[in-house]
């Protein structure tokens, strides 16, 4: 379990200010200006386990520990936030780009099937009948009978919306939501990376110990992969909405992992390709 008397990491409650670049800006009927133009920040982070590397990730400058500890648990390398003992920064990096997540003495770690599995999603987005069956080996189909209703649904994109503070300054980065069904917003993160923000929302709910996430609906800013379905299937989140499209095997992984799956939520519309029931439908 995480000890907060352990060394921990600077703590990050917001993500830092994104940096600002100079541009030329044109306007039709003004011409030229210069200005400064804040635009989404993109830095390595290496993950560690135990002092020994795993994974590179580009991603947004803060919340890096529940970042790290997201994609530990979808990655079914950790099942909640007590294996982990504490987090570290690396003693000659001052700046925040290795991260060890040490875990506790007891827990076993398979490093040459995470190192195995860790490059297929970098190289292919987890393509490839094996890598899908081992996620399914490792976290069953969801048995969730949550329902929400159609009118609250359609409300969560301008709760979302309202709460993306660095998409207001740079309008190029990705948000993912988590809401308790029927409820208000209970924790946003932006990144870079859109995997990356559902990873960091994720690990905010394993380190504060409230996983699985039943009854409840992750929102996406943009569209939804396979990889997204299956990060929400290793948390327990039976609902998934995006305000773009699903892709044709996050669909397949929805239908065949019981969980519910939501498309092109704006508008006043949405659709619904998989999981039907949880809103209502017979």
């Amino acid at each position: 379990m995480i000890n907060p008397s352990d060394p921990q990491p600077t703590p990050d409650p917001v993500t830092p200010a994104p940096p600002a670049v100079p541009i030329h800006q044109f306007h039709s009927g003004r011409g030229w200006s210069q200005h400064l133009d804040p635009v989404a920040s993109e830095e390595p982070l290496e993950i560690r386990v135990d002092t020994r590397p795993v994974t590179v990730t580009l991603r947004t400058p803060g919340h890096d520990p529940e970042l790290a500890t997201g994609f530990l648990l979808t990655e079914a390398v950790i099942q909640s936030g007590s294996d982990i003992a504490r987090f570290l920064p690396h003693p000659r990096n001052p700046h925040g780009a290795v991260l060890d997540v040490q875990l506790r003495p007891d827990l076993t770690v398979d490093f040459a099937r995470l190192t195995r599995h860790v490059f297929a999603v970098s190289s292919c987005g987890l393509c490839g009948k094996a890598a899908i069956d081992a996620i399914r080996q490792s976290h069953p189909p969801i048995d969730d009978p949550s329902t929400v209703d159609p009118a609250w649904l359609l409300s969560l994109p301008k709760s979302m919306r309202a709460a993306q503070t660095a998409f207001d300054s740079t309008g190029g980065i990705h948000a993912a939501a988590l809401f308790p069904v029927d409820g208000p917003l209970g924790v946003l993160r932006e990144d870079i990376g859109r995997h990356n923000a559902v990873d960091k929302v994720i690990g905010h709910m394993a380190i504060s110990g409230h996983l699985p996430l039943k009854a409840h609906v992750l929102l996406v800013s943009g569209r939804v992969s396979f990889e997204v379905m299956q990060k929400a299937l290793a948390a327990g989140i039976p609902i998934v909405a995006a305000i773009s499209a699903p892709s044709s095997l996050a669909i397949q992984f929805a239908h065949e992992s019981g969980q519910t799956l939501v498309g092109f939520l704006r508008d006043g519309r949405f659709n619904v390709y998989a999981g039907p029931q949880r809103l209502g439908v017979a």
